[in-house]
């Protein structure tokens, strides 16, 4: 994929099934090299990686495939959606002001392990998603298929 070829139309990166074995593990390695192809680095890599996963790990688990993740970019943001074909809005859960990590957690350290390993525990994700992307991210239904979509600002 070029740097030329995101815009405003999506741009395919990674599609797979059901019988996908780790399909969050391909997803990430696929969104990693797109965008560090169109010249991304250090946060933008990183956050995009983490909420991906998400919503790939939710879309194999809830819904039917085949799925599609996609990527394009504007002047200001870099966005990803992850398409399913289940037409049905999870149920969004509510944000506190501050994520919901025990003391405990709290501990563990920062940074990229430390969301990892959050990402592993269930009903976090959403909250990390949120968290990362600063709330700019949803859900699109159409008749047979749902977009999951985040949005990550590219410029400071």
């Amino acid at each position: 994929m070029s740097a030329h070829a995101l815009g405003a139309t999506p741009s395919v990166v990674w599609r797979w099934t059901s019988c996908t074995p780790n399909a969050p593990a391909h997803a990430r390695a696929a969104l990693r090299c797109a965008l560090d192809q169109l010249g991304y680095d250090g946060e933008v890599i990183s956050d995009a990686v983490l909420a991906v996963s998400e919503f790939v790990a939710n879309a194999t688990e809830h819904a039917v495939g085949p799925y599609e993740m996609r990527l394009r970019r504007t002047a200001t943001e870099v966005i990803c959606e992850v398409e399913d074909h289940d037409p049905r809005i999870p149920t969004i859960p509510e944000f506190p002001e501050k994520p919901p990590f025990s003391p405990a957690e709290e501990n563990r350290g920062g940074g990229l392990e430390a969301l990892c390993a959050l990402l592993s525990e269930r009903g976090r994700g959403l909250h990390i998603v949120h968290e990362l992307t600063k709330g700019a991210w949803g859900f699109r239904s159409r008749k047979r298929t749902k977009t999951a979509w985040f949005a990550l600002p590219t410029a400071s």
